[in-house]
């Protein structure tokens, strides 16, 4: 943990970034956490849209969903991005950008969940060369949009996330909207992929994972990806835990060139088709294991819709199990959410936000376009 210096105003948590099982130096689950959590559930109705609702703070790891988006691209062991970047041949690059999409998976905790962040809200961290930002573009429903650019190395990310949680009864099912975008600006390419969903099973055992299909689309060079991920089946099968599956191919023949096998918790290796050949392209331990929290590097940098000063009181609170105190702070923080949109709403304004622009249709969903053209460097950084 990370706290600012100064008053309880300006002050700052941030918190290691979840990664790989046993290496938490912190428990977040609170005891019995399936009892509590079917408890929480007990008058949903199954189908119900879960997007507004509120979580208590015991079930709240102690940071925002923003953090945890971010988190993906800006903590990771192993410059991927690098890769996909320096990649020889089209094929090269497209193999380098599956790794890294498969890269910014993290294992995830039962019983708990990040804040849902509130509108405006912010987050703003830099790697190395790597400059990050989210930004909280819609309440209700919940969006969120991120932009990435390193300048060094030429390479731009932009992402428009909207989950949407619905429950099934022994089981809740998040689907992610949005797309995500990978631009390779010295190649003029730029990669196309959806979100996994987010499975939290309750029955017949607990657990928490990715699920679903991402197609990675390539227009420029007519390469696609098809990659299935598969939690535990009812019959728990170990071989399909964490499971991903899928193939690479020419979109305009439609032929395979590419394989992929392996466990996104684990390995995932990629054959090529053409001789057999089988490489090793992702290594979670290498990739995801050992990872740090960001630092403070210029306190009266950070901007106060920081998700890390928004939620401050809050992760403090959790931090000591202070439950108490954690439900006061996390009111404190709703009501004030609450109070600005009744200002707006009785001045007839609507709010804007500040980073992004952002457009909605019925076909194509929410779509979020930065305002500026490099994300500037964060105050708040990843020690290298």
């Amino acid at each position: 943990m990370v706290t600012g210096a100064g008053n309880d105003e300006s002050r700052i948590v941030l918190t290691k970034p979840v990664a790989l099982e046993g290496e938490s130096d912190i428990d977040y689950t609170a005891p019995n956490p399936l009892q509590l959590v079917l408890s929480l559930f007990k008058n949903v109705m199954p189908g119900s849209d879960l997007s507004r609702f509120q979580l208590p703070p015991i079930f709240n790891i102690p940071k925002s969903q923003l953090q945890c988006f971010g988190e993906s691209v800006y903590c990771i062991a192993t410059d991927m991005l690098s890769r996909c970047n320096g990649g020889k041949s089209p094929h090269d690059r497209f193999i380098a950008v599956t790794a890294w999409s498969i890269s910014t998976l993290r294992p995830l905790i039962f019983g708990v969940a990040p804040y849902n962040p509130i509108l405006g809200e912010t987050h703003h961290v830099s790697s190395g060369n790597l400059n990050v930002l989210l930004e909280q573009v819609s309440h209700h429903p919940p969006v969120s949009a991120l932009h990435a650019t390193d300048e060094r190395e030429n390479v731009e990310m932009i992402w428009c996330h909207h989950p949407s949680p619905k429950f099934h009864g022994t089981s809740v099912e998040a689907e992610v909207l949005g797309k995500r975008q990978l631009k390779l600006l010295n190649h003029g390419e730029t990669y196309v992929m959806n979100s996994l969903n987010l499975l939290i099973r309750f029955l017949p055992g607990p657990g928490t994972d990715w699920v679903g299909k991402v197609k990675i689309q390539c227009q420029e060079t007519g390469l696609e990806a098809e990659l299935c991920f598969r939690s535990n089946s009812f019959l728990w099968r170990r071989g399909n835990h964490r499971s991903v599956k899928g193939k690479i191919f020419d979109s305009s023949s439609l032929q395979t060139v590419y394989e992929i096998d392996g466990h996104w918790d684990r390995t995932v290796g990629v054959k090529d088709i053409s001789n057999g050949k089988l490489t090793i392209i992702y290594n979670a331990k290498e990739v995801i294991s050992g990872l740090t929290a960001p630092i403070v590097k210029d306190p009266k940098e950070v901007w106060p819709t920081e998700s890390a000063m928004v939620w401050s009181d809050v992760s403090q609170s959790i931090l000591s199990k202070d439950w108490e105190k954690a439900r006061e702070a996390k009111k404190v923080v709703e009501e004030k959410q609450r109070e600005l949109l009744r200002e707006r709403d009785s001045r007839g304004e609507t709010w804007i936000p500040k980073h992004f622009t952002v457009s909605h249709s019925k076909e194509g969903g929410w779509d979020c376009s930065p305002i500026q053209k490099w994300v500037p460097p964060a105050p708040i950084v990843v020690p290298l």
